[in-house]
């Protein structure tokens, strides 16, 4: 395992929020979120207790794939702001103790980017994928004079950059090597946007689809290795920052250079049924091809924590304690929490799993209030993937209140980015706050929890007692954990002392059993 300076003590407890920014909150009245915004709320991020923030990209982009088809790598688009208001809340957010990553697109850029208009009239040129002549299968026509056709990363839109093929084919001539000058000058590229970026305060990047840079590349040993390259880079220049993968295989991920990567709904050899297991539902954003699962987080009781408890265990040994691995609520491409049947009593479940186990927590904007996943949008910015892959329903705006568009902005409803849940029983955060019932303030109570409790945090040990309903698991040998995500009570052995609890609803532990009511959870102090 190729050694690397240790990640910032700072990422072991850190809390990360995701901002999609363009629906988080709107300041000038255009219906579209915007830097200020971010700014204008920060005092929410620091009152819940989180302290690392990731916002999808905000360069400059025409948004056929909502920001991730980027145009200029070092401009912000002028829907968010200029380039001085990133700065600016930056600036603010490290008042609070927050950090600010952005979201680095390494794979592709937009047919917009002059790198690709240059290109695509240039035979000579090779920083993208190009066949001289011809379409082969999964190439696009080329929009210019030079002929041949250009190999897409995501969409038609999203031109692969070229960091060469980890195999060659002389009947395939655009399979060029990794060290050619074209993915060479494309490995430069990255470190000058990076430079760039944490130059002005950023502290890392969440790197996007970050296992495609080489084609043809089995095991991904040679996109490794230029992660390898650039992680060298970053400990000398930029010690402090840390680069996040949207890889969701960390014994891949993580032995490469990145600090940390996210189990995700896709990734490595299982497509992600880690994170699957535990909360996609069959509702919301769905891929045909899944095998069909009953989800660990369901009132059912059918599913079980197992798949995800051996996925962890597995990326954890091979990681070995040089990266962290990150467990999200949701993010902008796959379904919020509250998805389908799923109600808002069985969400605080969720999070005292999700903040109590041995992993880096991700809180997607607006899970922290359970707004929910809504169905039936139409397709926003290339948000439509599939039949029943509508990415909409997860990028609604942040409710605020219950002024009008749920206070994220003054313009007409129909100028929103997307239109806000129409339910009359929207959660919001100012009812939230005014209620220590709901799960606002349960969240962070929770991460306050983890914050003075070491062993609860991403480094402590577990030892689980129960792989099923209740789940049960013991941290750092003081902490005892209890989640029963069903609607129906269960119960299991337990025997040791327990001293006070710390956080609980509906747990008893009693004549050596604990009970569990449906939806109930439980962290507690176990006795001396």
């Amino acid at each position: 395992m190729t050694s690397f300076r240790p990640a910032p003590t700072w990422l072991a407890d850190a809390v990360f929020y995701q901002i999609y920014p363009q629906s988080f909150a709107d300041s000038d009245g255009d219906g579209i979120g915007d830097f200020a915004g971010i700014t204008d709320h920060l005092d929410h991020l620091s009152w819940l207790g989180v302290d690392t923030v990731w916002l999808n990209p905000c360069f400059v982009s025409p948004f056929r794939d909502a920001g991730y088809d980027v145009a200029d790598y070092l401009n912000v688009a002028p829907r968010y702001g200029s380039n001085d208001d990133l700065a600016g809340l930056v600036d603010e957010a490290g008042r609070r103790g927050i950090r600010i990553l952005l979201d680095l697109v390494a794979g592709h850029t937009s047919i917009d980017h002059p790198w690709f208009q240059a290109a695509a009239n240039d035979p000579d040129d090779h920083r993208y994928i190009w066949t001289a002549q011809g379409r082969p299968d999964g190439f696009v026509a080329s929009p210019g004079t030079r002929p041949g056709a250009y190999l897409p990363n995501f969409f038609d839109s999203q031109p692969a950059l070229n960091f060469g093929y980890a195999r060659g084919n002389p009947a395939e001539p655009w399979r060029l090597p990794v060290d050619a000058d074209g993915p060479r000058a494309n490995r430069h590229a990255l470190r000058t946007i990076m430079d760039h970026w944490l130059g002005l305060g950023l502290a890392g990047f969440r790197v996007d689809m970050a296992s495609s840079l080489v084609k043809d590349d089995p095991g991904k040993v040679e996109t490794a290795r230029i992660w390898t390259e650039l992680r060298h880079w970053l400990d000398t220049a930029h010690p402090d920052a840390v680069l996040l993968a949207e890889w969701g295989e960390p014994e891949v991920s993580i032995p490469a250079g990145f600090h940390a990567d996210f189990f995700l709904h896709f990734g490595g050899p299982t497509d992600g049924l880690a994170l699957r297991s535990l909360w996609n539902n069959g509702e919301g954003t769905v891929e045909e091809t899944w095998d069909p699962l009953d989800c660990f987080f369901d009132a059912s009781g059918r599913g079980s924590p197992r798949p995800f408890v051996e996925a962890w265990r597995q990326a954890t040994t091979a990681v070995d304690g040089t990266g962290s691995i990150s467990l999200p609520t949701s993010n902008h491409d796959f379904s919020r929490l509250n998805c389908g049947p799923r109600t808002a009593d069985q969400l605080p479940a969720a999070f005292a799993f999700q903040l109590t186990w041995p992993t880096l927590p991700a809180i997607y904007y607006g899970d922290e209030i359970g707004m929910r996943y809504v169905p039936g949008l139409p397709d926003k910015e290339g948000s439509v993937l599939g039949p029943r892959y509508n990415r909409a329903g997860s990028r609604t705006p942040m409710q605020w209140d219950d002024t009008p568009n749920a206070g994220f902005s003054t313009a007409p409803a129909d100028r929103l980015y997307l239109p806000v849940d129409p339910s009359p029983d929207r959660p919001t955060v100012a009812a939230q706050r005014a209620d220590d019932t709901s799960l606002l303030p349960l969240v962070r109570r929770l991460i306050a929890l983890r914050r003075r409790t070491p062993e609860l945090g991403s480094n402590g040990s577990v030892e689980v007692l129960n792989v099923g309903y209740p789940f049960v698991y013991v941290r750092g040998g003081r902490y005892l954990v209890v989640v029963n995500p069903q609607r129906h009570e269960a119960s299991c052995p337990y025997a040791v002392a327990v001293d006070s609890a710390l956080e609980a609803q509906g747990v008893e532990i009693a004549d050596g059993t604990i009970t569990a009511q449906g939806f109930g959870y439980g962290i507690f102090e176990l006795g001396g």
